[in-house]
């Protein structure tokens, strides 16, 4: 099927292009080309005016529209965390499971296979953040579940979800490197996080092939004159690059700023989102625009992808070409999508965002 997008400010990843058309086929871009060459034929798509982005890609992401995937994982869950997603602009999400037992781990890979061969779109893969962290930097999550990997619970996790793990978060000071070596053989993108790694052991880390790092700042050992910790590491390295939580609360809009002068390219959005929960080890209770666990630990945003980005325009001062790449290229480039997904060009997956003057969003896909 082609569907042709007219009246719309085109951003294809590099430049903002006035009256051109986007025309997709079969759920790839077909062509831009300068309206003033389309024959039109009445059944385009009108955007009256809007932004025409590439659709943004959330790599961190527990839950939405009143379901929690992290704790309850399910298909259904899996639909309506992709249903919010979307509302927030976000056509492509990697759904995320904290340290948890080995059980919801499992009942989290079924839910992702089964959403994925049943037909579901949207959905990446599954994000495991942990439970190979470090419990001095365990944030919101439940120490009784953290441990460091051995050889079988390596080989469990490639046994029963080798084709859905696309990525894991890891603290690299307490993970044998050949461990983590395995499972970066298997396809899976590993990041280090909720780690306490100096910044020797970071930088060693990285440099033996850890190229990612989960909400920068966040549950990690910090930079600091003597002791640069894995944040100094982070900004040193020139090929790591890192996600962080752009809704003020896990991170000061400052903070943001000077990581973009430092970082550049390297620095990516995420939501971190998720849904209220008071049951259980993990209980998340609405405060403002942010959860905190039952002692008020900080545990997750209340962000859409759009609201990062906006955050990051009228908040940091981050250009808006460059805050929308960070929400689209800038992650698909961090799991090695980026010449799949992140522009508007010839080939590329048809998954696009309308963004109309009050920042709200229509994903069409």
């Amino acid at each position: 099927m082609s569907v042709t997008y007219i009246n719309a400010r085109v951003f294809t990843g590099e430049e903002i292009l006035d009256d051109h058309a986007v025309i997709t086929f079969q759920g790839k871009i077909a062509s831009i080309v300068p309206v003033a060459e389309l024959a039109l034929t009445g059944n385009e798509t009108d955007l009256k005016g809007a932004l025409l982005a590439p659709a943004f890609m959330d790599l961190q992401i527990y839950g939405g529209n009143g379901h929690g995937f992290s704790l309850y994982p399910s298909v259904t869950a899996l639909a309506a965390t992709v249903a919010y997603s979307k509302s927030g602009g976000a056509a492509w999400i990697m759904p995320t499971v904290a340290t948890i037992s080995p059980g919801i781990m499992l009942e989290a890979m079924k839910a992702v296979r089964a959403y994925q061969e049943q037909g579901g779109e949207g959905v990446l893969g599954l994000h495991l953040e942990g439970p190979f962290i470090n419990p001095a930097k365990k944030g919101a999550h439940l120490e009784q579940y953290i441990h460091p990997p051995t050889q079988e619970d390596i080989d469990w996790i490639l046994d029963n979800g080798r084709d859905v793990v696309k990525i894991m978060t890891l603290a690299p000071e307490c993970c044998d490197p050949e461990l983590v070596r395995q499972l970066a053989a298997a396809g899976i993108t590993v990041f280090a996080g909720h780690s306490n790694a100096t910044y020797a052991q970071a930088y060693t880390a990285f440099n033996s092939g850890i190229r990612r790092a989960t909400h920068l700042f966040n549950a990690m050992s910090p930079l600091e004159s003597r002791a640069p910790g894995i944040v100094g590491a982070i900004y040193d390295h020139p090929e790591v690059c890192a996600s962080i939580v752009a809704d003020g609360y896990h991170v000061d809009f400052a903070a943001i700023r000077i990581s973009k002068k430092i970082m550049k390219e390297r620095l990516f959005l995420i939501t971190d989102a998720i849904e209220e929960n008071r049951e259980g080890g993990y209980v998340y209770i609405r405060k403002d625009d942010r959860y905190v666990s039952a002692t008020g630990v900080l545990s997750g945003s209340c962000l859409t992808m759009t609201k990062a980005v906006r955050n990051c325009v009228e908040k940091v001062g981050i250009p808006l070409e460059e805050a929308l790449r960070m929400a689209s290229l800038y992650p698909s480039r961090a799991i090695g999508r980026e010449h799949t997904f992140g522009r508007i060009a010839t080939g590329y997956e048809a998954a696009l965002v309308a963004i109309d003057s009050n920042w709200a969003t229509t994903v069409y896909c």
